[in-house]
């Protein structure tokens, strides 16, 4: 079996010394898309935030490719492949699409043209500031900028958040379709759980700071009774 581009294990963390997630574990191989899935407030932002290192975690092990990120900041993370989109874009109002898409480290080799390519509508609007974008527009921008780096995994945070569910249908499926083309994992928080399903290979629910169930996705959108039991904590059989 080839070796998973992210495994966790055990891992706690949260703020103030207070966890909001616990003993969490989960893995993402090459190419695969998983669907993280909760209610509010469950840990799902926070999940992420311990994997990419914008949160320190209180325990547990994040391993990226087979190598231990204990101790790596979060910049370092992203130059070895990890790309996080965060909940709220983490997008720029004052800078143009193409300047976005050429934002990176010193020496840094970016391929604009993935952006491009994945997100058409962005080549048309390459001289438009992000605050002037619609929603949707700038929810492409932040992608497609993740994917100028050439990720070997890709963190997305609520993707849909203040989104038309039919603009949320047309970003999934890329979601779906980048993975398969480049090999990246993809771990999808998602509050649209049937269409976050939809382009999943597998799915992890996760409630008050633990993970409840796990299963394939198609096993999980076929039994939304257990999707609901996860939700509320329990642990169905």
């Amino acid at each position: 079996m080839s070796t998973p581009v992210l495994e966790v294990r055990g891992l706690t963390a949260g703020y103030d010394g207070a966890p909001v997630i616990r003993d969490v574990a989960l893995t993402v191989a090459a190419g695969q898309v998983v669907a993280l899935l909760g209610a509010n407030g469950a840990g799902k932002t926070t999940t992420l935030k311990a994997i990419s290192a914008l949160l320190r975690p209180m325990a547990g092990t994040v391993t990226f490719a087979g190598s231990p990120l204990d101790r790596i900041p979060a910049a370092t993370r992203a130059r070895l492949g990890v790309a996080h989109v965060p909940e709220g874009r983490g997008i720029f109002s004052g800078l143009t699409v193409a300047e976005h898409l050429r934002l990176g480290h010193r020496g840094e080799r970016l391929d604009e043209a993935a952006a491009y390519r994945y997100f058409p509508v962005l080549s048309r609007l390459k001289d438009r500031r992000a605050g002037l974008l619609s929603g949707g527009e700038q929810q492409m921008l932040a992608m497609g900028r993740a994917l100028t780096r050439r990720p070997k995994l890709l963190l997305l945070d609520e993707l849909s958040l203040g989104l038309a569910p039919i603009i949320v249908e047309e970003l999934l499926p890329v979601v779906r379709r980048y993975a398969d083309d480049s090999g990246c994992g993809v771990l999808l928080v998602e509050q649209h759980v049937g269409l976050a399903l939809e382009v999943a290979d597998h799915g992890y629910v996760l409630s008050h700071g633990e993970i409840t169930t796990h299963a394939a996705a198609r096993e999980l959108d076929a039994d939304q009774a257990r999707i609901v039991a996860g939700y509320l904590g329990e642990h169905p059989v």
